[in-house]
């Protein structure tokens, strides 16, 4: 895929920021305020703090801009976001999936909203074939992670989406991992990308937020609607946070792919890896496709080791610059084995079923010295 325009950085700095009208501040305030006052009954600029709050738009300016998209909903946390796209659907419909699925996802559709009717069945979306007969069958919604979580499976967003289209379901695409720096899935068909906010675009371990971004008017209605109806609201301080970190995206993607790419290769020639999963390798059975819908690799890289399960716990444990820690995307490192941490409310025979194997590493490469993070792991091989 082509790199990002050359304003990219620039639109990540600027977007949705003016000088205050007041004070002429160039930082927004913290608008900490749930009442406002009203001029007339029913005529107002804001209403209440669940709906509304002037924190909101100029985040959400910049979200949309990241994404090149129309519309952005900022929400509380990447399982708001999903909770709001779920509104989508109702009783009796279906909502494919993808085998390789984030455990938070798994939990929230298949466990929770499982039990409302909604029927949510979790296929291979490597295989077009097999997507195009499941869409026939009715579906009404098509939901993708790409790069999966935690196995780093690469599917052909633009594809999908257009298989979506053709049938009569809403695309939707977690575009996590990859950032939008490195993706744009409505840019490939799309109805609808979301984001663990948390992740990469805070970037700094101290915010838990989410994200919806569209180029349709009605889902972005109900999005909005969604987030007032369920009480999915940002907080003011997370929003001002979010909005910092996002500054600073382009720059923090760019090293973070840097370091990964590196620490990759560096794993790859161990005695002690079995394989080494991360899409810029040449060795990723999905490179060629990385390779076309993304300008970057990101910096997300799972490792299985040539150890059982239990030494494999030692040595995660073993770390010291890189953090065993249940997220991923923030500048300093961190490590987690999926199976026994964020995926060990999916089932242990679907896990394995879907190739999660009990002993996969997943590591989120931050932005420290990369002789410190390769020194890091080789000490803890031993």
């Amino acid at each position: 895929m082509e790199s990002k325009d050359s304003g990219y950085a620039t639109k990540a700095l600027h977007a949705g920021i003016k000088p205050n009208e007041i004070t002429g501040a160039i930082v927004d305030p913290i608008s900490q305020c749930s009442v406002y006052a009203q001029k007339f009954p029913g005529e107002f600029r804001y209403d209440y703090g669940r709906s509304m709050n002037p924190n909101f738009y100029p985040l959400e300016e910049a979200l949309a801009a990241l994404e090149y998209a129309e519309h952005a909903t900022v929400v509380s946390s990447g399982v708001a976001a999903m909770t709001a796209i779920i509104t989508l659907v109702k009783a009796g419909d279906t909502v494919l999936l993808p085998t390789d699925l984030y455990g938070g996802t798994y939990r929230l559709y298949v466990q929770l909203f499982g039990q409302y009717g909604i029927n949510f069945k979790q296929i291979d979306m490597m295989d077009l074939n097999l997507v195009e007969d499941e869409l026939k069958r009715g579906v009404q919604m098509l939901y993708a992670e790409s790069p999966t979580n935690p196995l780093l499976q690469i599917y052909d967003i633009a594809s999908l989406a257009q298989l979506a289209k053709k049938h009569g379901a809403i695309s939707v695409c977690d575009n996590t991992f990859a950032t939008p720096v490195f993706q744009n899935p409505l840019i490939l068909g799309t109805d609808i990308v979301l984001h663990s906010a948390s992740k990469y675009l805070g970037g700094h371990s101290d915010i838990v937020g989410g994200a919806i971004m569209t180029n349709s008017s009605d889902i972005h209605t109900q999005m909005d609607f969604a987030r007032k109806s369920i009480g999915l609201h940002h907080d003011p301080l997370s929003m001002f946070l979010l909005r910092r970190g996002i500054k600073t995206l382009p720059l923090r993607m760019e090293r973070h792919e840097q370091n990964a790419l590196a620490f990759s290769k560096h794993l790859e020639s161990h005695p002690k890896v079995k394989r080494v999963i991360y899409p810029g390798l040449k060795s990723h059975p999905q490179h060629d496709l990385a390779k076309k819908q993304m300008s970057g690799f990101s910096g997300m890289v799972s490792v299985i080791f040539d150890t059982d399960t239990e030494e494999t716990k030692n040595i995660v444990s073993r770390l010291n610059v890189i953090t065993l820690a249940e997220s991923l995307g923030a500048v300093e490192s961190l490590v987690q084995i999926p199976a026994s941490m964020s995926n060990k409310k999916i089932p242990e025979e679907l896990r394995k079923k879907h190739g999660l194997e009990d002993g996969l590493v997943r590591f989120s490469v931050g932005i420290e010295n990369i002789e410190d993070l390769t020194a890091d792991i080789d000490q803890a091989l031993g």
